[in-house]
């Protein structure tokens, strides 16, 4: 999974600084089309816009990841989906299915303090570690992070015989 998800992120990265360099070129050519073009409305809309390009790179990717997190949580407090959470969104090495779960119990949390604290900390580092990694690499590591500890957990698990689901990275 980590060999997949570093050789993705290259890929990605590489395809974004290719867009990246392209959107500088066309947006040379059609700079004297914003002179005749007719401003956009919205009050609502310019705060989200200016709020939005106000963040750092860094917490831009952070805030989808706390979007995921944040949906993944009022899942588990919907009582149709809870059969669904605990076979997928929660680790067990018991469990019927082993491969999604060790993924996607990194989204997963039951506590809102858990999940609070743990998103404060992702967005107080985000800004950093995206500027030194990419945003690329900077997922491919939280994600990888995610299915290792999931993995460890599992091993731990099986070393003392304690098979009761669990969730988070």
């Amino acid at each position: 999974f980590t060999g997949s998800a570093f050789g993705s992120a290259a890929i990605w990265q590489y395809e974004t600084l290719k867009s990246r360099v392209q959107t500088y070129f066309e947006e040379a050519r059609a700079d004297w089309m914003d002179k005749m073009r007719p401003q956009k409305r919205g009050d609502f809309r310019k705060q989200v816009n200016s709020w939005w390009n106000s963040l750092t790179e860094g917490q831009r990717t952070v805030t989808g990841i706390i979007a995921a997190n944040a949906f993944v949580f009022c899942l588990w407090r919907l009582p149709g989906m809870r059969r669904i959470m605990f076979t997928y969104f929660t680790s067990n090495p018991s469990s019927k299915a082993l491969c999604s779960p060790m993924l996607l119990s990194t989204f997963s949390h039951f506590s809102l303090f858990h999940m609070a604290a743990n998103m404060y900390v992702l967005w107080s580092f985000s800004s950093s570690i995206v500027s030194l990694l990419g945003c690329e690499q900077f997922l491919a590591v939280y994600l990888s992070a995610g299915v290792i500890s999931t993995f460890v957990s599992y091993v731990a698990k099986m070393a003392t015989g304690r098979f009761e689901p669990s969730l988070g990275a």
